[in-house]
């Protein structure tokens, strides 16, 4: 302990409020709150007897600390889930990539709202529903509200009807096609059904399309009938489960060193959705800190809904009192009953989500670590191939023809150390031997042995790997080289007449082809893109007018050649340099090619 530390634990206030452990550099290293300040910051530095391995160990980098006073418990929870969010601790417990999870954005603060996907929270009146630990799943349901819900998607109101508003995605606003009052209920429904209310929707659907027809407006009853029909689709596919309202169940699983906490949210007696997260910094907490901690998480994200919170487990008091005054909702384990099944269920699937976790683990290292010490096993290598390069030549009779190096670091893509060839020697005559020849003398020929990878894999048969082996023995290297025919998976060594054949269902055999099969994509990439290149380039240089300049900038304003062919005069004279001469008479090539 520091004479610091020493010096301040002697003045801490008895009042509620939020603590920050610093280490000797002052960063922050752990945030909590008290009740009391001054008895639980004390606590440890006291006995170290009953603390925790990982207690033990952030208090010996303790270098300094600072407290904030708070004027109640509340406050204290809500000033310490702040502190956590922004500075995420070391060692505190912290979902588990919190800062990238998805969420529906409802635009309350505009005029005419909009919803879309967004990964910052704003305090700007707009209010958010998640957090979403599925990405496709956000982007399903996103799809599945415009359908049902035809709010506008343009990010600026136009003067005219665009084309969501013609395929019935949109009611458009924008020009009065509905009115400000009418939208404003569409909003409300949209509101409703992201919080699971569908009951609430249904009824207040039909009720407007009683208004409407009565008011003569039967184009919008019309639309509202048919967002009432899909929404009871959508109710009547969702299990009933309980007759007792809104609730969540939290349930926690613990397997390895991962801890997974899994929340159902039952709305109107009926499960609308679930959310399972990974939490660090959790795995040496008791499951009681582990499940307030994630409360206070979760629900610092998100506004509740549920009038009532289900646990697997019962907190403390203390805990229950200010969690349940601060979401103001009802929180307990439940013992028996339907809500004790909602729990067990909510337990039941964290258990099988850290199962399926695990087994995809299991496989990536079976695809990456392992198979590259069957690798080096089958191919006899005096060390462990942990970085390989690949070659692979593309090309067409000859034509543009490029080679991929592609490298892999302990069984993965290192894709930033990637490269691409445009091959000078072959150019017009089509010669995977010259080919080769070239790529592996423009790699290797001023790399010292340190910078040499452990394996370099050629794509091809006996003949591409004799020309790489060429170039590379002849520089003075003895890393080994090896070719991965097409044919038959056979791998070609060197010095040996007969090709070695991996076991067909080895991770080794995967760990090749993954890499032949990158490198022959990554090659055919570049080709396909410099043949493009090439063919947009000689039809637009025949145009009168078109040089090199105008050439570039209408490719990079319209990407290809048919856009071009379909632009009208107007859009030509914005590309920068163009003027009417030459517009006119590339519109007047294109005429006379049809």
């Amino acid at each position: 302990m520091t004479e610091l530390v020493q010096e301040k634990l002697k003045t801490l206030p008895d009042s509620p409020g939020v603590y920050l452990m610093k280490n000797l550099q002052g960063k922050i290293i752990y945030v909590g709150k008290a009740i009391v300040l001054k008895n639980r910051v004390r606590q440890y530095f006291q006995s170290n007897k009953n603390h925790s391995v990982k207690v033990r160990a952030m208090v010996a980098k303790i270098a300094d600390f600072e407290t904030i006073v708070t004027a109640s418990e509340v406050e204290a929870l809500i000033l310490e889930c702040n502190l956590i969010k922004k500075h995420r601790p070391r060692y505190n417990v912290c979902l588990k990539d919190d800062k990238s999870y998805p969420y529906l954005k409802l635009t309350l603060n505009e005029d005419f709202p909009r919803v879309f996907i967004t990964r910052r929270i704003i305090d700007d009146g707009s209010k958010y529903f998640g957090p979403y630990t599925n990405s496709q799943a956000v982007k399903d349901s996103l799809e599945l509200l415009r359908k049902l819900f035809p709010l506008r998607t343009c990010k600026t109101l136009g003067k005219r009807p665009c084309l969501e508003y013609h395929i019935n995605r949109c009611l458009a606003p924008c020009v009065n096609k509905i009115s400000r009052a009418d939208y404003a209920d569409l909003v409300k429904a949209t509101e409703k059904f992201l919080e699971g209310k569908t009951a609430d929707v249904e009824r207040d659907l039909t009720a407007k399309i009683s208004q409407a027809a009565e008011s003569l407006n039967f184009e919008l009853a019309a639309k509202l009938r048919d967002i009432l029909l899909s929404v009871k689709k959508i109710s009547e596919k969702q299990k009933i489960v309980t007759d007792t309202g809104d609730l969540d169940a939290i349930g926690i699983s613990r397997l390895n060193a991962e801890v997974c906490a899994q929340i159902f949210f039952i709305r109107d007696g009926k499960v609308t959705g679930r959310e399972s997260f990974l939490l660090n910094g959790a795995a040496d907490e008791s499951d009681e800190k582990v499940i307030s901690e994630f409360i206070k998480q979760y629900y610092s994200r998100t506004k509740i809904s549920a009038t009532e919170i289900l646990l697997p487990i019962t907190l403390s008091d203390d805990d229950t009192k200010i969690l349940a005054e601060w979401l103001g909702v009802k929180i307990f384990e439940p013992k028996r009953g339907v809500k004790k099944s909602l729990v067990e269920m909510a337990i039941e699937n964290a258990e099988k989500y850290l199962a399926e976790l695990s087994a995809r683990q299991e496989l990536k290292t079976a695809q990456t670590s392992r198979a590259v010490e069957d690798l080096q096993k089958f191919l006899h290598l005096p060390k462990l191939p942990r970085k390989m390069e690949c070659f692979d030549i593309s090309h067409f009779q000859g034509a543009e023809t490029v080679a991929s190096m592609v490298v892999f670091e302990n069984g993965e893509p290192s894709k930033k150390n990637y490269r691409r060839y445009k091959i000078r020697s072959t150019e017009g005559k089509p010669d995977d031997f010259m080919s080769m020849r070239e790529v592996t003398s423009r790699r290797y020929g001023k790399l010292t042995a340190e910078e040499l990878p452990d394996l370099i894999v050629i794509d091809g048969g006996i003949g591409q790997l004799n020309s790489a082996l060429e170039i590379i023995r002849g520089f003075g290297h003895e890393v080994p080289v090896v070719g991965l025919a097409k044919e038959f998976e056979l791998i070609f060594v060197e010095g040996e007449s007969e090709p070695l054949e991996l076991p067909r269902d080895s991770q080794a055999l995967y760990l090749m082809q993954r890499i032949r099969d990158e490198a022959h994509r990554f090659a055919i990439t570049y080709h396909r893109k410099l043949r493009r290149a090439r063919n947009l380039k000689s039809e637009l240089d025949n145009i009168v007018g078109i040089g090199t300049r105008r050439r570039e900038e209408l490719l990079k304003t319209f990407g290809t050649i048919d856009k071009i062919k379909s632009a009208t005069l107007d859009e030509l004279l914005t590309v920068p340099g163009m003027n009417r001469t030459a517009a006119e008479s590339l519109i007047n090539f294109f005429n006379v090619k049809k």
